[in-house]
């Protein structure tokens, strides 16, 4: 067996994607306390899982930010590295379907790329995105581990934290609906629950990202929007998104194996090399 693997080496978690020929044989993340331990962890424990050797490895396509602390060939494997925003680019196009979307990238902080049958397009980003929701649970909840913090957010009332559009505006404007945030964290009671707190760190750091989507295409004909990363998968994220939809006509689009999504573009990137 000959396997591909794409590996994305983030900040805080390297993700993995093996192929065999066309077809992809698994996909897995790992986390550990430095990048170079984590990527050679992954490695590992992907081979392990699929019972097979260094050797059975032809090529591995590095990106990501870690990917720029490993200078060798790793395992003595054919080893190149990828540009990390067309990995993004492409890989969001190969699990959505799509030809052109704007693609969001939210892991430690968010990446905006705009990717087309024309290339791709980087138009920038944010610090804001899963570090942040980690340094401000740490914080405010005196916890860091994501896990927790969404099962907290599950029993979390925003109306607790977030000052809404209804509690400045009486009966509302008729071009925002009324339950639009206003300012997080605006109207935080002292009776807000831990839960609610977390809900309020995930809301703020979804609604900056999607703020900063519509404005990304504002003056663009493209209406979709390709969310990825590892907090395109939070269970919050999809009734956050939806909200704005009403007020941009944007589709925003959580797919499936979002996490995984630069990894596979920098297999699918390997035709180009």
């Amino acid at each position: 067996m000959s396997i591909i693997l794409g590996i994305d080496v983030g900040g805080s978690t390297t993700k993995i994607v093996g192929f065999s020929g066309e077809k992809c044989i698994g996909m897995m993340q790992v986390k550990a306390a430095d990048q170079v331990t984590s990527m050679y962890g992954a490695i590992g424990k992907f081979l392990r899982q699929h019972k097979a050797l260094p050797t059975d490895v032809s090529e591995i396509f590095l990106t990501g930010v870690g990917a720029t602390f490993i200078d060798e060939q790793v395992f003595g494997i054919s080893t190149r590295k990828v540009s990390e925003f067309e990995a993004i680019g492409y890989g969001a196009l190969a699990i959505s379907g799509l030809s052109e979307a704007l693609v969001v990238s939210m892991g430690t902080g968010t990446a905006f790329v705009r990717v087309s049958p024309a290339g791709i397009s980087h138009l920038g980003g944010t610090g804001v995105g899963g570090g942040t929701v980690a340094g401000l649970a740490s914080l405010m909840l005196d916890k860091n581990d994501i896990d927790y913090i969404l099962t907290l957010a599950d029993n979390g009332c925003i109306k607790n934290v977030d000052l809404s559009v209804s509690d400045i505006v009486s009966g509302g404007l008729d071009t925002l609906p009324a339950d639009l945030t206003a300012s997080n964290f605006g109207k935080t009671k002292s009776t807000a629950s831990d839960s609610d707190v977390a809900l309020g760190i995930l809301n703020l750091v979804f609604e900056t990202v999607g703020m900063l989507a519509i404005f990304a295409l504002k003056n663009d004909s493209v209406k979709d929007v390709v969310l990825t990363g590892s907090l395109a998968m939070f269970p919050q994220a999809k009734p956050i998104f939806a909200k704005f939809k009403a007020i941009s006509e944007l589709n925003f689009i959580l797919p499936d194996d979002a996490v995984f999504a630069t990894a596979l573009g920098a297999v699918k990137l390997r035709r180009s090399l």
